[in-house]
């Protein structure tokens, strides 16, 4: 069973120099990115993305965009509040939570409810992080240069341009058993 996976997402927004630079642009700009990098890191798992903001509404709007859940809270509601009772919530359910925020009272009170608190940094760095097999062959080429002083992508060039030349017919064991009958036969005629 995975994670529900709980982004305050306001904070992560104003956090992050990257972010906060879009956001000084456009607000719903720097939504958008926090979204579509959600969106990409999270598309081949199992776990439960919710990526809460501060709304205006009279009433708590919940949209999904492929599977990331966004929430905006109602007027009067934080989204402290709202990350707080999710995380309530998936304790009852009996699902872990991992919630990205750096504000200290939202951290604590999802840590009273079972949850793991993680910084909005750890979240970006996630985000920016290359594929984990990707990361595991760029790992695997470095030590290969440095133990070996070899570059294994190589082996790999050397294999597709023996597949791409044309291969001989190679004699074998059987025309060489009747060779002496060829012989044979060019001196009958």
């Amino acid at each position: 069973m995975g994670f529900d996976i709980l982004v305050d997402g306001y904070n992560v927004i104003k956090n992050n120099a990257m972010f906060k630079y879009v956001e000084d642009k456009s607000q719903a700009e720097a939504r958008n990115l926090l979204i579509k990098q959600l969106k990409n890191r999270y598309r081949n798992t199992t776990d439960r993305v919710v990526v809460v903001f501060d709304g205006k509404g009279a009433r708590e709007q919940m949209q999904h965009i492929d599977h990331i859940c966004v929430i905006y809270s109602c007027a009067g509601e934080t989204a402290d509040s709202v990350i707080v009772r999710l995380a309530s919530e998936a304790q009852e359910r009996g699902v872990e939570v991992m919630m990205y925020s750096d504000d200290g009272e939202v951290k604590q009170n999802v840590f009273k409810h079972g949850g793991h608190t993680l910084t909005t940094q750890g979240l970006v760095s996630s985000l920016n992080a290359a594929p984990k097999e990707l990361a595991q062959l760029s790992e695997h080429r470095q030590n290969m240069r440095r133990v070996y002083g070899i570059d294994p992508r190589a082996k790999y060039q050397q294999d597709d341009e023996e597949a791409a030349r044309p291969h001989e017919k190679k004699k074998g064991k059987s025309s060489r058993r009747y060779k002496s009958l060829r012989i044979d036969r060019k001196t009958l005629k």
